[in-house]
């Protein structure tokens, strides 16, 4: 064998880049290109995005400085939970009137049914808080905290099925490939702890139905913003981050040595190519070095009081349960995250709604209620905005024959319920309205573009204003439509 061939046999991949990082300046050269580059691209933030917020930015005084959503997958029952009214009582099993029900498209599941039986809320419930709105025994947490929370019962979407609906809450689009709320809270806010991700991405599993509607992480997406955006998801138990931990036999010394070698290297290529994902690059291998000391102690609640623990009921120990999963976003607001989204799954009770619809309230009323309380006795609400959504409503005719314990409720876009509260929004109100059967919206609509509007307006953007160069388009979270701030709900 030939020297050089032998030579280059023998030589490692780490001493490879460390040689050629030191031979061309090493960390020095790096960080002059890390300014001078990043200020070259227009890129503001340095590597990859996440430090500063975007100039001009915000457009004018936030009232929220960070963002919780908490989204219950798979479409949440209004008629159930949040808007009975006396008809549906009197209309009990009798067919849903043909100008209620109109010529809305339904799903295969129901559209060949021969009848369509109105079914009242399943359970009673009661007036709530000083505005009086019902809401069902279902959530009886919830119902303490009526005055802390704006209800929208007014919402509608144009999506008929599960993932275009799902994709459309969260991305404003039906198709895949386009960037989350988080992902485009984080590319206009950037961060305020460079210790963890400005966007973070929990998933849960509920008990209502097993195992629900699948979540993508493309969910939590960045799309077309660079890459630097995306949500960084946490799984449970002790390893929220895979290969976030060092190899065995490499120490963080020798980690952060491999990382700054590294670093040298793709700042060279970043100046001959121009690909702000490069610097993407660099940002995403500096964050998890740095998470390497922040998750532990995020995740660790062991210094969490017995009061507070006993609040979020008893699932709040096991990793990955919602009531757990509150109490981590809890924490992540105090660490001042940027963007927090939870997503449950279960609530897609086409069959055996009598019984499903029970255990997944159970999921997630206690710790939702108590995550409510927690924030406003830290003076967190007041800065955070918490939304909690779902992709579409129920029908208020049964799914399958009445009485039947398989029976359930089909999709139902044209109009659901959503709830909103801290930052910016006015708490102990409702708004929108619809007719004597749940159906149609009667008075103050809402658009997932609207609320999409609104979720921006609270964090100081402008949303017509809030672009990024696509494909030659100026493309913005609420789209090409018409989208309008929901003031009235405005505190």
């Amino acid at each position: 064998m030939q020297p050089a061939h032998d030579y280059l046999r023998h030589l490692t991949r780490r001493t490879f880049i460390g040689r050629a990082a030191r031979g061309i300046g090493g960390i020095a050269l790096g960080s002059l290109l890390s300014s001078t580059l990043a200020q070259a691209m227009g890129n503001p933030t340095g590597g990859g995005g996440r430090a500063r917020m975007l100039p001009g930015l915000p457009h004018f005084a936030p009232k929220a400085k960070r963002v919780l959503c908490l989204f219950q997958s798979g479409g949440l029952s209004h008629v159930d939970l949040f808007d009975d009214k006396p008809m549906l009582h009197q209309h009990a099993g009798k067919e849903i009137p043909a100008s209620v029900k109109g010529t809305q498209r339904l799903t295969g599941m129901t559209s060949g049914q021969s009848a369509y039986p109105v079914v009242p809320p399943l359970r009673p419930g009661k007036r709530c808080g000083q505005h009086g709105t019902w809401i069902s025994d279902l959530l009886p947490y919830t119902q303490g905290i009526a005055d802390d929370i704006c209800i929208v019962k007014s919402l509608h979407t144009e999506a008929i099925n599960h993932d275009p609906a799902i994709t459309y809450m969260n991305t404003g689009n039906q198709l895949p490939g386009h960037a989350s709320m988080g992902a485009w809270a984080s590319y206009g806010l950037g961060t305020e702890n460079e210790n963890l991700p400005a966007f973070i991405a929990l998933v849960s599993q509920g008990t209502g139905k097993n195992p629900g509607q699948p979540i993508f992480s493309r969910l939590w997406s960045s799309g077309y913003l660079p890459a630097s955006h995306q949500g960084v998801g946490l799984r449970p138990g002790a390893n929220p981050v895979l290969y976030l931990n060092n190899p065995p036999g490499v120490d963080r010394a020798q980690r952060r040595e491999v990382l700054d070698d590294l670093a040298a290297l793709n700042h060279l290529r970043a100046a001959e190519l121009g690909d702000p994902e490069t610097l993407a690059r660099i940002d995403a291998y500096e964050m998890a070095f740095r998470m390497q000391s922040s998750v532990p102690e995020l995740t660790d609640i062991s210094q969490e009081s017995a009061a507070t623990l006993e609040a979020y009921g008893p699932e709040v120990r096991r990793p990955g349960s919602y009531a757990a999963n509150c109490l981590l976003a809890r924490r992540l607001l105090e660490r001042n995250v940027r963007f927090v989204q939870l997503f449950h799954r279960g609530w897609d009770q086409h069959i055996a709604i009598e019984r499903q619809l029970p255990n997944q309230c159970r999921d997630v009323d206690q710790p939702t209620a108590a995550l409510i309380k927690d924030l406003k006795q830290r003076g967190l609400l007041k800065d955070t905005l918490v939304v909690f959504a779902t992709e579409f409503g129920r029908t208020v005719f049964s799914q399958g024959k009445l009485g039947d314990p398989s029976m359930g409720r089909d999709h139902h876009g044209r109009a659901f319920t959503i709830w909103l509260a801290g930052g910016g929004i006015k708490g102990g109100m409702e708004y929108g309205a619809t007719d004597d059967f749940c159906y149609n919206i009667t008075e103050n609509p809402v658009h997932l573009r609207d609320l999409h509007a609104t979720i921006l307006h609270c964090l100081g953007i402008d949303h017509e204003r809030f672009t990024y160069k696509f494909r030659g388009l100026n493309a913005r979270l609420t789209g090409v439509e018409p989208a309008h701030v929901v003031k009235a709900i405005l505190a």
